[in-house]
């Protein structure tokens, strides 16, 4: 029987230690992954901390992950369509970004993300552009992208590119856009699903289906001039005393509102403040159905409920055949586009934290110490 090495968590709160395990195969709709790089989340550290999410061990846990398809199972798209949104998998072949699936498959090991082997299902696969994108920008992707665009599903915004650009020139539609009258505010800036969730927006923003005029982002100020970059049109310092009346001031001075956030790390109370500020404010017939936050980080038991915003915590369907094709769009369709036109890109920058599955310990005591605009990358084979 075929075996590989896996970084194992055998109980809460301690190290993971590297065993061997058997190395599976593929069922229906899976592919085997040759993992060459991984890259950590802070969901890693609570995973080992605390046991977040974790039933039963020992397990294999991990989200990130870059590799080569190895295997695939029945039923997986082997070969290219006359619908070119469809990604298809070649074995020894295809090279893919993935979000690995063990949270729903109840943390079998087998779906693990920090081991050389790893089953995932297709749809949660993007296929990396033929450009030379390195394994190690590649483990940054699939979280990163997912989570904003999970947000945006959410926060009930127009999905970016889903009218073809044609169909907008036709004065009818134009006459039925909405006016551009939002600031859609990300909170934690700087993270990677933040600096995504930047990317992501500055399309949402010059796509005329949506009412978004700006892009407002909260990060720290060594981190302002590159989540400008990325498309931010106003930065604003997270540890500033007066940053509520700065964020209001500012979109008071746009002419605009904020009934919208996403708020990729930081505090819940902030964000709610902001939006109670605006809550009644905008063009009538122009208003989200209500003001609404989008949290990545899970919401606190004892947060405040603040009548007119809502909030949501970042999460894909607990429906299988629902997460399936949420996970094939983000990463699939959009991802993959979007990553080949080189309208989104790797962010931040990944920092190598060292070679093997060995060290994924160290970069996870790293990551609890605290990172900022970086994203620590393990490499675990060439």
């Amino acid at each position: 029987m075929a075996t590989h090495l896996a970084a194992v968590a055998s109980a809460k709160g301690q190290p993971l230690e590297l065993r061997a395990r058997p190395t599976p195969k593929p069922g229906p709709g899976e592919l085997l992954i040759a993992v060459k790089s991984v890259a950590l989340n802070p969901a890693d550290t609570f995973m080992r901390g605390q046991g977040l999410f974790i039933q039963t061990y020992p397990t294999v846990f991990g989200f990130d992950i870059a590799g080569l398809v190895l295997d695939v199972g029945d039923g997986v798209p082997t070969k290219a369509t006359d619908d070119d949104s469809v990604p298809f998998f070649q074995p020894g072949v295809s090279r893919i970004a993935a979000f690995a699936a063990s949270f729903w498959r109840s943390y079998d090991p087998d779906y693990g993300a920090f081991q050389e082997r790893c089953l995932v299902p297709w749809q949660h696969a993007l296929l990396l552009p033929n450009n030379g994108l390195s394994w190690n920008h590649a483990a940054t992707l699939s979280v990163s992208i997912e989570v904003p665009l999970n947000a945006w599903d959410l926060l009930e915004v127009p999905r970016i590119g889903a009218t073809s650009a044609s169909a907008l020139t036709n004065k009818e539609n134009q006459k039925d856009s909405p006016q551009k009258s939002e600031a859609i505010l990300i909170w934690g800036a700087a993270s990677s699903v933040g600096t995504m969730g930047v990317q992501t927006a500055r399309l949402l923003r010059e796509d005329p289906r949506t009412s978004f005029a700006a892009v407002y982002a909260v990060a720290g100020s060594a981190n302002h001039s590159y989540v400008g970059s990325l498309g931010a049109d106003r930065v604003f310092d997270y540890k500033d005393s007066q940053i509520l009346e700065n964020i209001i001031g500012a979109a008071k001075e746009d002419g605009l509102v904020i009934q919208r956030c996403f708020l990729a790390t930081g505090e819940l109370a902030l964000c709610q403040a902001v939006l109670k500020a605006f809550i009644g404010a905008g063009p009538e017939g122009n208003k989200a159905t209500a003001s609404k936050i989008a949290s990545a980080p899970v919401i606190p038991q004892d947060a405040e409920v603040i009548d007119g915003v809502d909030t949501v915590f970042v999460l894909p369907s607990s429906r299988e055949e629902q997460r399936l094709e949420q996970m094939r769009y983000w990463l699939g369709t959009f991802g993959r586009a979007n990553l080949a036109k080189g309208t989104i890109k790797p962010s931040p920058e990944p920092r190598i934290v060292g070679r093997g599955l060995e060290v994924i310990n160290a970069g996870l005591d790293e990551l609890v110490q605290g990172v900022s605009c970086t994203k620590l990358v393990v490499e675990i084979a060439e």
